[in-house]
């Protein structure tokens, strides 16, 4: 395995055709986003069917994240489109109503009006324009357009977050929810976090399956440590983060939140706009490959495609594009800026992750193997960005695809072993038959012992071939 930081891609028109997640995994994509947003509940069931069907034929752990719409404000429809907002013209954003048209739309929050004040900036379309707020009248509110441009319908609508008393979960994400427990999908993706409480609502109805906190808010930037101790993992979502925030800061601000995730021993995701030219084009722009090396420089654990895979012209190219771009970045420079996650003092667990990749680096270790039943043994290594790659045998298929984002492991299914020796035995089988580790290599084995009835507590060196003594 010669790339350790992982691939997220999109799903969507362009991935429909018969064969294509599995070419998309072939090519390195390991987990896939299935945005509840959009398509019908037909063809994003047929997405995952598709995963869960590439997964089988290639015997890889393939992970589904489902993406909640969270608290998003769109337009209504538009009488024709695109419709062309002038810079300087009046345009009303309505509680309800009909189509809408150059003067004015509904929108999906009916209480807009309530939340926002005369001087506030409103942007559409993913910023391409933009509302500054004069007045508003009962349920409406009327904007004059700054930066005028093309709308669509259902584009989306941006207002500064700490505005709006949307609630954390909406009822369309409470639907969308059930909808990623019936589809089975590994990993939740919320949007519009904006404080930690956010995500610990959502905890209480999603149970165990891990969160992903989108943080495309200000808000959630300047809580970002709350937000950290309340998820699974971190998505530096800069779509929206661009839009909230003045671009210039969206540079430094992804190095302090993929900082701030290391230092919490969580995964982070880069995502929006990583090879955006790609939609139209076969390659990506040299900013744009720089743009996915510096990612993996600052240290995230994943990247992700969004249009690039999901409506793109080349989908299969821009994720062997990534891939690419990816490797060559690590090779050169290794696992990213050496942050050392905080762990609590009495964690054993995590005293045996950290001393695992220290004797890697020492001994001239090949890999690091671990049997774990939870991922949590997993987690702990790979957040110490060990030289060699980490191996997770767990006889748990939910536990292997929930570690789809871990920078750094392969997953590998594995029956429970009845007792230390027998384990030991089974890791060293693995590593040989299924990680294509010679005998005689030096690896170092993390797990419980006894199996089964203690947590991670041991570590030991082991040269693959010889006889458990």
């Amino acid at each position: 395995m010669t790339r350790r930081v992982k691939l997220v891609c999109t799903l969507g028109p362009a991935t429909a055709a018969a064969g294509a997640v599995r070419a998309l995994a072939e090519a390195g994509a390991g987990v896939f986003r299935v945005n509840l947003s959009h398509g019908t509940p037909g063809s994003r069931r047929d997405a995952v069917e598709a995963v869960r069907r590439a997964g089988e034929e290639l015997g890889r752990d393939l992970a589904v994240m489902a993406d909640l719409p969270g608290p998003k404000i769109r337009l209504g429809e538009l009488a024709a489109e695109p419709v062309l907002l002038r810079e300087g013209a009046p345009f009303v954003l309505r509680a309800a109503g009909g189509p809408g048209d150059a003067t004015g739309a509904a929108t999906s929050y009916p209480f807009l009006a309530q939340d926002l004040r005369p001087g506030d900036r409103v942007f559409l379309a993913d910023g391409s324009v933009e509302l500054v707020v004069r007045e508003t009248r009962a349920a409406d509110v009327v904007t004059e357009v700054v930066r005028g441009g093309h709308l669509r319908s259902r584009a989306g609508v941006n207002v500064p977050a700490e505005r709006l008393s949307l609630p954390a979960v909406t009822e369309a994400d409470r639907r969308a929810l059930r909808e990623a427990f019936d589809l089975g999908a590994d990993l939740l993706a919320q949007s519009f976090v904006r404080r930690g409480e956010d995500v610990a609502a959502l905890r209480a109805l999603a149970g165990r399956a891990p969160i992903v906190a989108k943080v495309e808010t200000r808000p959630a930037v300047e809580r970002a440590g709350e937000v950290l101790a309340q998820a699974d993992a971190l998505m530096v979502a800069r779509g929206d983060l661009g839009v909230e925030l003045p671009m210039e800061e969206i540079p430094v601000l992804q190095k302090e939140l993929l900082r701030a995730a290391r230092e919490a021993g969580k995964p982070a995701v880069v995502a929006t706009q990583m090879l955006e030219s790609m939609v139209h084009a076969p390659r990506p722009t040299r900013a744009e490959a720089s743009d996915v090396a510096n990612a993996v420089l600052d240290g995230a654990d994943a990247i992700m495609l969004s249009a690039e895979t999901a409506v793109g012209e080349y989908p299969l190219e821009a994720v062997r594009a990534a891939s690419r771009i990816a490797e060559v970045a690590e090779a050169r420079a290794g696992p990213g800026p050496g942050v050392v996650p905080r762990r609590e003092a009495d964690d054993p667990a995590a005293a045996v992750a950290r001393a695992a990749a220290g004797v890697c680096a020492v001994a001239g270790a090949v890999a690091i193997a671990c049997f774990t039943r939870t991922g949590r043994t997993a987690a702990l290594i790979a957040s110490e960005r060990p030289p060699v790659p980490v191996y997770a045998f767990s006889p748990d298929a939910a536990t292997r695809r929930a570690l789809a984002l871990r920078w750094g492991v392969r997953t590998l299914p594995a029956p429970d072993p009845a007792d230390t020796d027998a384990m030991i035995a089974l890791l060293d089988q693995g590593l040989r038959e299924r990680a294509g580790i010679a005998p005689g290599q030096l690896v170092v084995l993390v797990a419980a012992s006894p199996a089964g009835k203690a947590r991670t507590n041991m570590l030991k060196v082991h040269r693959t071939g010889e006889p458990v003594r």
